[in-house]
């Protein structure tokens, strides 16, 4: 772990994650995020450290790196500093046994702490300061009380890890070592496999943060998939008590994961963040992505939804500057037409469907709801679009191409009619105007993963349908500068008018 200046190759830059949740941290990036905490902590020998979910052991190691340091003048013979740095000042709970093992050989040289070539002398057990102990999942119809795992898919046998991370299935994290910690850092695990979840995961990232805070740390810094941004599937209250905590100083985001994991896909991107217990105030946000860094200090709640990327702020405030209402309030509800996404055409009747990747005709009265709508122009966009995740960079498309559906026609919830109107030269104009850069920027803001829904289109102003906008004639109507224009292009794809 702790070695001269002779070159000796990291293996930790180069393992190989064990599951979606188990993903390790390159080195690199330990060292971006240990260097948000303030440069005097490395020579407090009275410090503690806790990684609450070890993995490779990489926190660990690169904070003893700069604690042998940092110490160097106030405890002078190497062993006597490593031997208090371990023993007094840096702590692990591995979440998995196999993990505790990697961990300890990174951190103590040794699988077991008190062996033979372990670098600390102090131990007189095997585990040191690195735990592990087996946690079973607590049932309570058929989820988990601590994590929500489903029952269905982790009740299972010793032979097998259960993934009961010990740090948040208790409500006493406090009791793991019986001490109060300075720093709470790491990288948690992110998600579980969920066979009752027609998604197939579930976060869980929140609540190791939410845990970690319960142990009033000085400060707390993780790196978590940037998801929460915009809220969903269990974070809502995590985005809105994020947004609001004044004492959150940094917060570095990656939109394309692979940037600082590679070969790893995040849909979402990931971002770090630090957390100070006496700090209120704004917070530092920097964005990088490809190969470049903005950075700017703004409030994390300026709107609903977090807005990822600083230069997008100055083109969100001048479409608010219009009080315009948003185009949200005029798209209909998921399943407009009472139809779930498995109906398909019949090939009987009058009434023209739009189904997963087919058109065909129903009868009348398959129509659940909506009758209202039947005989307007309708435009649709389909409920789902992803670009393959981290395989596409940014210029993105944001969202698919729209359709619009003729009177007599109906859609199953695999589309979202953004609109619809009395007039075919109205549905035109929504259907060139949901093509712009401009509208699919806007929407891209709220949008990190592949659902279309209704929230996602809160930002967009709702314009009048009786002219054709473009993008030149949307950057004029705002006041758009020539690089908040260019930024637009950086982010978005540009999308063909003609209708296919």
């Amino acid at each position: 772990m702790l070695t001269g200046n002779s070159y000796n190759p990291d293996v930790l830059t180069c393992l190989a994650n064990l599951s979606s949740d188990e993903v390790f941290t390159p080195p690199k990036l330990v060292n971006q995020i240990l260097d948000l905490l303030p440069p005097e902590i490395w020579s407090d020998k009275n410090t503690r450290f806790l990684d609450p979910f070890c993995k490779s052991g990489v926190f660990p190691r690169e904070i003893a790196r700069r604690l042998d340091a940092g110490l160097e003048k106030k405890i002078p013979d190497r062993q006597a500093r490593i031997n208090h740095i371990f023993k007094n000042q840096i702590f692990g709970v591995a979440i998995t046994e196999l993990t505790s093992l990697l961990s300890r050989r990174s951190v103590y040289c040794s699988k077991t702490a008190n062996g033979k070539y372990s670098v600390c002398e102090t131990f007189d057990d095997p585990q040191g300061n690195i735990r592990f102990e087996r946690v079973e999942h607590t049932w309570e119809n058929g989820r988990c009380v601590f994590c929500g795992a489903s029952q269905e898919s982790y009740e299972r046998g010793e032979e097998l890890e259960t993934h009961a991370y010990q740090f948040i299935h208790t409500e006493n994290p406090e009791a793991i070592f019986n001490m109060k910690f300075d720093v709470i850092i790491g990288n948690p695990p992110y998600q579980l496999s969920d066979a009752g979840d027609s998604t197939g995961s579930s976060p869980i990232y929140h609540n190791f943060v939410e845990q970690a805070k319960k142990l009033e740390p000085r400060y707390l810094s993780m790196i978590i998939p940037s998801r929460w941004f915009a809220g969903g599937k269990g974070l809502d209250v995590f985005r809105d008590t994020m947004l609001k905590d004044r004492r959150i100083s940094h917060l570095v985001d990656y939109p394309i994961a692979s940037d600082v994991f590679p070969g790893v896909k995040v849909i979402g991107g990931v971002c770090y963040f630090l957390w100070d217990r006496d700090y209120s105030g704004q917070c530092e946000v920097t964005t990088r992505m490809s190969g470049m860094d903005d950075t700017m200090k703004r409030s994390l709640d300026q709107f609903d939804s977090f807005v990822r990327f600083n230069k997008a702020i100055s083109i969100l405030e001048k479409v608010k500057e219009k009080k315009y209402p948003s185009i949200s309030e005029q798209i209909y509800s998921r399943k407009p037409f009472g139809l779930p996404t498995f109906v398909r055409p019949t090939g009987k009747g009058n009434i023209k469907l739009y189904a997963t990747k087919t058109v065909g005709w129903i009868e009348k009265s398959d129509i659940k709801n909506g009758m209202e709508l039947l005989d307007l122009w309708k435009v649709l966009i389909s409920k789902a679009y992803g670009e393959g995740g981290e395989a596409r960079d940014y210029p993105r498309m944001i969202m698919g191409k729209p359709i619009i559906a003729p009177p007599s026609s109906a859609c199953t919830e695999t589309y979202i009619v953004v609109g619809a109107y009395e007039t075919e030269s109205a549905a035109k104009n929504l259907d060139k105007y949901l093509r712009t850069k401009f509208l699919r920027f806007l929407v891209g803001l709220r949008k990190n993963t592949q659902d279309n829904t209704k929230d996602k289109f809160s930002f967009v102003p709702l314009l009048p349908m009786s002219k054709i906008w473009t993008d030149e004639k949307l950057f004029a109507h705002f006041g758009l500068s020539d690089d908040e224009i260019d930024f637009i292009d950086l982010i978005v794809r540009p999308m063909e008018i003609n209708n296919e």
